[in-house]
């Protein structure tokens, strides 16, 4: 099957659904979001702290929020993205709000602020402990209510479609690379349609799941990464992958790991080994409220100095009826495994949480391949840097949302349908009865990238994960060329990319930087 669509959008987190919503207020043409499960289960769901914006000015102020994001980023940020992002995000939150959003307010009725590490300031706005999935639940509800938008769950985009598939030789030097739409997987048929598009939106979101533990869901793949990178597109800064320092530890819950927010040490709580000694101050005179690269190699430090499982946070210190009202989802969690958080230790442990790096994208969110837009955690914009700040991630999605509508709505009329794209061709291939080819490579791909890309890393552990990754590439890459495209071997492909290209991008790098850190290069390259 053949479909046209003047926008396609590939994902469905908040960065994919505000943008189509952008779209279709200024324009008529047609829009689709391609959903790899179900609308609501996006990685913007799971995200508890909430959205970082300059909106208390009696104490705050835009040079405060920039300073805190280039710091924490390890000066690796750029700065313009950074303004951009900072400068523009109260009018976003504004555009939250009108969608439906509900953000907690004080007795004053202005917003109920937070405090995460790394930020000088309360500028967090929130929704209780579940702010993802409050922003998920009200642009739902806006995008159900915009009958002009196309939403395709269950689809799986196999591949970007560009002038390779017209027979065309692109490499990585190819000037003028365009992307026309892309192969998309059917769940109904089994089979993969065509997709063309005058523009396409990249917003898959992260790849946690190419680690063993992760807060993402199981979906989180890579794929945006991946099928960008395949079709020579430029990505950039993927060594630098954040671990939340506090995942709940949970053996039986490591995929996702259920998150505790970094708001809950904001709040006051203190990172503890399970003797009740408090460690943070040996690593960072900001102790529990220091940046998150910082605090989850204290952790692993910590864990591997005492042989343990896991950390402990403790908010027993703190009024009980105030924790419950502040964390209620954590505290009815935690309370389902029979632990009160108001009277116990709460036992944590890092997981890998967000990539800072991704599909590198200019000011406009425009990739290195025409027509092509990556907006979220499947981008690289710059704002990150080496350490993504806390809560800067839904702002950003949002902002540049804003600003690839605005790009794409001056130029869709340059762009027409190419016609001449072929069909996917799958002859010859048969139905994969070796599944179990597929789960096994699954866990050592998490293995492999867990136990030597992980947290802190080594010459040795990274030529060992690039030798296992590229052994699994070619038995995948044979694999995929005999059965007929499934979301399994899809994404397995992908989780293999990605993981090569973390593990390209650290090897590259001979210093310690922001999350990047290694034994081998124990300083910066400029305190040296």
């Amino acid at each position: 099957m053949i479909y046209k669509y003047d926008f396609l959008v590939i994902g469905s987190g908040v960065a994919g659904m505000s943008y189509a919503l952008k779209i279709a207020r200024a324009h008529k043409g047609k829009i689709c979001i391609i959903c790899k499960t179900t609308l609501d289960e996006a990685n913007t769901r799971f995200a508890q702290g909430g959205v970082a914006s300059v909106t208390n000015l009696s104490v705050d102020n835009f040079e405060k929020h920039i300073e805190d994001t280039m710091i924490a980023g390890d000066f690796i940020s750029d700065r313009k993205a950074v303004e951009q992002v900072v400068y523009n995000a109260p009018a976003q939150i504004e555009e939250f709000c009108k969608w439906g959003v509900h953000f907690d307010k004080n007795k004053d009725g202005n917003f109920d602020l937070h405090r995460e590490g790394g930020h000088s300031e309360f500028r967090i706005l929130h929704h209780a402990d579940d702010t993802g999935a409050e922003i998920q639940r009200g642009m739902m509800e806006a995008l159900r209510n915009t009958h002009t938008i196309e939403i395709k769950e269950n689809h799986f985009a196999v591949e970007i479609i560009t002038q390779h598939h017209l027979g065309v030789e692109v490499t990585r030097r190819t000037p003028d690379i365009e992307c026309y739409g892309a192969y998309v997987l059917n769940p109904d048929t089994g089979k993969v349609d065509t997709y063309l598009s005058k523009v396409t939106l990249m917003c898959t979101g992260g790849c946690g799941a190419v680690y063993h533990t992760t807060t993402n869901p199981v979906i989180s793949t890579g794929d945006g990464v991946a099928m960008v990178y395949r079709a020579k597109g430029t990505v950039q800064d993927m060594e630098f992958v954040q671990f939340h320092p506090t995942a709940l530890y949970n053996p039986d819950e490591m995929r996702p790991a259920y998150l505790i927010t970094e708001a809950m040490r904001g709040y006051g709580g203190i990172l503890r080994l399970p003797n009740g000694d408090s460690f943070m101050e040996k690593y960072d005179e900001r102790k529990s409220l220091a940046p998150r690269d910082i605090v989850a190699r204290a952790i692993d430090k910590e864990m591997k100095t005492h042989g343990l499982d896991h950390v402990c946070l403790d908010v027993t210190h703190k009024d009980a009826e105030e924790t419950k009202k502040h964390f209620p989802n954590i505290y009815q969690k935690c309370l389902s495994l029979g632990i009160d958080i108001t009277k116990e230790y709460i036992p944590v442990r890092p997981a890998a949480h967000y990539m800072c790096g991704g599909i590198k994208v200019d000011l406009n969110a425009q990739s290195s391949i025409s027509r092509l837009y990556a907006i979220g955690e499947c981008s690289c914009t710059g704002l990150h840097g080496g350490n993504r700040l806390a809560s800067n991630s839904l702002i950003e999605a949002i902002v540049y949302a804003d600003a690839a509508a605005k790009h794409c709505l001056q130029h869709i009329d340059e762009y027409t349908f190419n016609d001449n794209i072929p069909e996917w061709n799958d002859e010859g291939t048969m139905t994969n009865e070796e599944k179990v080819l597929i789960t096994q490579s699954v866990k050592e791909v998490g293995q492999c990238m867990s136990n030597y890309v992980g947290i802190v890393r080594s010459d040795l552990r990274l030529k060992r994960a690039w030798d296992r990754l590229d052994l699994l590439y070619e038995e995948t890459e044979a694999l995929f060329k005999r059965v007929t495209a499934s979301k399994e071997i899809c994404e397995l492909r992908n989780m293999i990319n990605v993981g090569y290209l973390i593990t390209r991008q650290a090897i590259e790098r001979k210093e310690c930087r922001g999350l990047h850190y290694t034994i081998d290069y124990p300083l910066h390259a400029y305190d040296e």
